[in-house]
């Protein structure tokens, strides 16, 4: 079964988009809205992460690492100022690959609450 609420997602990345429809196809429609009420709320917008971590080259290192739940990696740049900017400038580019990790973990997560919640 095809779902379509990821139309409703800003920024929803192609690969992202065959994650949530590869990771759903066995719901019903009420565990789908389920699914979509659960990872909205968790998921995070490329786009944010690409302003995140542009606002880290300038201000705070490491902000794109904490949004993302990465704490450790989050106070490491934040203590050597984005690991002397490189590390971020790394992050500038691969800001998709942040958000699509991320975006994974909490798909997984929010699937594995929607399959407990209706056992």
């Amino acid at each position: 079964m095809k779902h379509n609420f990821l139309f409703h997602l800003a920024n929803v990345t192609t690969e992202e988009m065959i994650f949530i429809q590869e990771i759903t196809k066995d719901l019903n429609e009420n565990q789908v809205r389920n699914f979509e009420l659960v990872y909205t709320g968790k998921r995070r917008d490329p786009q944010h992460v690409l302003l995140f971590t542009i606002l880290g080259f300038f201000g705070i290192a490491g902000i794109q690492r904490f949004v993302t739940n990465q704490m450790g990696m989050g106070i490491l740049y934040f203590l050597t100022a984005g690991l002397c900017f490189i590390g971020t400038i790394v992050d500038l580019i691969n800001y998709k690959s942040l958000a699509n990790e991320y975006n994974h973990k909490m798909a997984l997560e929010s699937r594995h609450f929607v399959g407990m919640a209706t056992v």
